[in-house]
């Protein structure tokens, strides 16, 4: 074999390895935290996961309990009934707008059957109505898989990067 091909052999396969451990930490993650949330008591209500993305109006994810974040939806609160916690008034000068970034609530209401439009990502997003919020985690760690990475100019955060929770077999 050519000597010279090693080194770069070497620069391909290292980095595919280190993906290839990084991704069965995440499905060993994912799986033990869906046997968490497997245990969850079922109720009416909803897991709700606070995501902040400055610009946007959408209020971050929610869940039915016992299932898992991958069926999470991320929606738009109708306020009409009851605020969300963080609902201060909205200007650059004030850090509490959004405190609760990553915040865990056991939401309670309904999906009202409509869509509201967020321009500023043009996503078309579900209308939730909460009636209350009670506080379960301030800090509840990833929301997808551990290994995401939380952007402030954009949507990063979604079901869809979480990954099967098997490996292939290699």
């Amino acid at each position: 074999m050519n000597t010279r091909l090693l080194p770069l052999l070497g620069a391909v396969i290292l980095p595919m390895l280190s993906q290839c451990n990084s991704l069965e930490k995440d499905i060993a993650a994912i799986n033990a935290r869906n046997m968490e949330i497997a245990r969850e008591p079922r109720g009416n209500y909803f897991v709700g996961r606070r995501y902040h993305v400055p610009s946007t109006r959408f209020w971050g994810y929610l869940r039915q309990p016992g299932q898992t974040w991958r069926t999470a939806q991320l929606v738009i609160m109708d306020e009409s009934a009851c605020r969300t916690p963080d609902r201060l008034p909205e200007y650059a000068g004030n850090p509490r707008y959004a405190f609760d970034n990553n915040y865990e609530y056991r939401v309670y209401g309904k999906f009202t059957g409509k869509y509201g439009y967020e321009p500023n990502t043009n996503l078309k997003l579900p209308i939730f109505k909460p009636t209350k919020f009670e506080q379960l985690n301030t800090d509840p760690g990833w929301l997808f898989k551990p290994s995401e990475k939380y952007d402030k100019k954009t949507v990063s955060l979604r079901p869809g990067i979480m990954p099967l929770t098997s490996v292939p077999a290699r």
